[in-house]
């Protein structure tokens, strides 16, 4: 077994579970109401400052690309949740899973497609 092997084989597992769920919830629809109205402030607090410190306090972009509806609209969700929760390897984009649930994630997907100036 190489260097890491074991390694990289509980990180790949670990992802797939995470696309597992995310399929998973991706095929339930996540609706405002099962966000309680604190918590959905709360996100979009965290997608305004935190998200907004690498993708531009404007979301157009900055270190990271622009979190807009027409960046985002052809890329599959799945991967763009995969994105929130697991992070992107060697670059700036951290994992947010131990901050998100899946719902709560998909939720704030669901805002930045619609384009979060359309959220209180």
């Amino acid at each position: 077994m190489s260097k890491g092997g074991r390694g990289d084989f509980k990180l790949n597992m670990k992802r797939i579970i995470l696309l597992l769920t995310i399929a998973l919830f991706s095929a339930v629809s996540v609706r405002a109401a099962d966000i309680p109205p604190q918590r959905q402030d709360e996100l979009i607090y965290l997608l305004r400052q935190d998200c907004g410190s690498c993708h531009g306090m404007t979301l157009q972009g900055g270190l990271g690309p622009p979190l807009l509806p027409q960046t985002l609209a052809n890329k599959p969700e799945a991967l763009l949740l995969n994105t929130i929760l697991v992070g992107r390897p060697n670059t700036a984009m951290p994992p947010w899973r131990n901050f998100l649930t899946v719902p709560e994630a998909t939720w704030l997907l669901k805002q930045l497609l619609k384009g979060i100036n359309h959220v209180p």
